[in-house]
């Protein structure tokens, strides 16, 4: 993920020791007891990564409790991102005076059913990823790329967005995303200036989808 967020963001990318690392007193009371395996190690890894990239920052580390959405809560003054998929996970975290959000993405490669399809892609963005160069699945990109965005909104707006809520364009040539949220959900919005549109970068590459974007401070 370093290579598609700017140098104010850092980044750290779990390694083999991350899934098995030991977590703050107030991370491990979010999480529970009853967690599964692979629930309880996705979240370690995440957290583990959260404080490396804090460290980078020359910040202590600092526990990054779950909110009742599972959403992270960030320590005052920083925002940040956590994404994990199989065998994979990353958290990138800035200050909150260089960056207004940010968000990113992992998934494995894969085709997306056509009934998921439908329920992501609206019926323009089926047909802007028919016209894609072949030899990949545009559809996960995009689905890819409204995780990120709807990670950007979040912590912004105080709401989710569904995936019908954001319009996403490719270009495949520059690895950027454009994504325009709808404006029924940006009048909804109860904070000041809230984003209408969210510019992005995605790599297809390794088995892995990756995507990333930040939110530049007003």
């Amino acid at each position: 993920m370093r290579d598609l967020l700017p140098p104010t963001v850092a980044v750290a990318v779990a390694g083999p020791t991350d899934w098995a690392g030991e977590l703050l007193a107030a991370e491990a009371a979010g999480l529970g007891e009853r967690a599964v395996l692979s629930r309880r190690q996705d979240f370690t890894a995440g957290r583990s990564c959260a404080r490396r990239a804090m460290a980078a920052l020359g910040l202590p580390a600092a526990p990054v409790p779950a909110a009742a959405d599972r959403s992270p809560v960030w320590p005052a003054g920083l925002v940040g991102t956590i994404t994990h998929t199989r065998g994979y996970c990353a958290a990138a975290v800035a200050r909150a005076t260089d960056v207004r959000s940010v968000g990113m993405d992992a998934e494995r490669l894969r085709e997306l059913k056509p009934g998921v399809r439908r329920l992501i892609c609206r019926p323009e963005e089926e047909r802007w990823c028919a016209r894609l160069p072949a030899g990949v699945h545009w559809p996960l990109v995009l689905f890819s790329a409204k995780e990120t965005v709807y990670k950007v909104w979040h912590p912004v707006v105080g709401s989710w967005l569904d995936f019908q809520d954001a319009t996403v364009e490719l270009d495949p040539d520059a690895g950027v995303f454009t994504a325009r949220i709808a404006p029924a959900r940006v009048a909804e919005a109860t904070v000041a200036d809230p984003p209408t549109v969210v510019t992005g970068r995605f790599v297809v590459e390794d088995d892995l989808v990756r995507t990333a974007a930040v939110l530049p401070l007003r």
